[in-house]
């Protein structure tokens, strides 16, 4: 088998002495080629040109979240087809690598390196459901290219988080949970659409579901973890299905703590709910309006200020090692 290693040098959980272990480990089962990313979209570049090669059987992406993500993209450049395009494996190396887990592979690069090379050994693969977001058509962003995201994106106050928290990235500051719960606080003290949301949700033969003041997209389930413990904001989600919805129509103090609450205590049974909490399962189609542009994100990576953008779940898009 002839596989193409994709390596994040600034992966914040591995070090350089262990992504050469991991690389020598993969290597004695595969003719490996690997490459280390040096800019942004790299990655992405990597996944088109392993997916336009004719002997290129499987991609496997050292990185968090992002990394898998850009992968996927170029993977996918051209749309769907699993029976054609490499696999994708998946070695967790970022803070959080919700994909890989989701996915049920240990969060250590070490250990998830041993399960993929059994999973090769053992020929354990699946076909997995993917989400598109696009700029809408006959709107202002119907020109934003579409992108793929493998398992949530967001309009609204969790994408303002994810952008606070990218500020204080490029400041220097280490990527922890405490750091996103205290921008988390300050997004909400500074939101400015909370008490009148702006956003609208439309699918095809229902009735518009409007003044929304957040919303998340959820491709499986769990949405995140904090540290080890998993935070299910659509417990139903699912690689094998379409995607999930969760929105909030109030942000009032009180419905910020209840609701965070049921984040924080959320279980596979039981996500968020209540009279401001809107739950939706297994769309394949819908598009999020917004009033005034907000932010937007995609797997965990901030992607600018949005006004319109339609999803689309994707059933069997890539194969993946598992």
């Amino acid at each position: 088998m002839r596989a193409l290693l994709v390596v994040n040098p600034a992966a914040t959980t591995t070090s350089a002495r262990t992504r050469d272990v991991l690389i020598h480990a993969l290597a004695s089962e595969m003719k490996l080629e690997v490459v280390t990313t040096e800019y942004r979209g790299h990655a992405r570049d990597l996944g088109r040109q392993a997916a336009e090669s004719d002997d290129i059987e499987l991609v496997v992406a050292l990185g968090g979240d992002g990394t898998v993500n850009e992968v996927v993209n170029g993977l996918l450049h051209k749309g769907p087809d699993p029976d054609r395009l490499p696999r994708l494996a998946v070695v967790p190396g970022g803070s959080t690598n919700v994909f890989a887990r989701a996915l049920g592979l240990p969060n250590d690069a070490v250990e998830a390196t041993g399960a993929l090379l059994d999973a090769l050994r053992e020929d354990r693969e699946r076909a997995i459901g993917l989400g598109l977001a696009a700029g809408t058509p006959g709107t202002e962003d119907e020109a934003v290219p579409s992108r793929w995201f493998t398992f949530c994106a967001g309009l609204g106050f969790d994408a303002g988080v994810i952008g606070r928290v990218e500020q204080q990235r490029e400041r220097g500051k280490r990527s922890t949970h405490a750091l996103y719960l205290r921008q988390v606080a300050r997004q909400f003290l500074d939101e400015p659409h909370r008490r009148h949301g702006m956003i609208t949700l439309e699918r095809p033969g229902q009735d518009p579901v409007t003044d929304l003041v957040m919303s998340i997209i959820c491709n499986t389930s769990p949405w995140t973890f904090l540290g080890n413990r998993p935070v299910y904001a659509s417990p139903k989600a699912s690689f094998d299905t379409g995607l999930d919805v969760l929105a909030l129509n109030r942000m009032s103090t009180g419905a910020v703590a209840r609701y965070a609450t049921q984040l924080l205590t959320s279980s596979p049974e039981r996500g968020p709910h209540g009279k401001h909490a809107l739950s939706l399962h297994d769309l394949t189609d819908f598009t999020l309006h917004s009033k005034a542009p907000l932010p937007l994100q995609m797997d965990g990576d901030h992607l600018g200020l949005r006004t319109s953008v339609t999803f689309t779940g994707v059933r069997r898009a890539l194969r993946v090692i598992v």
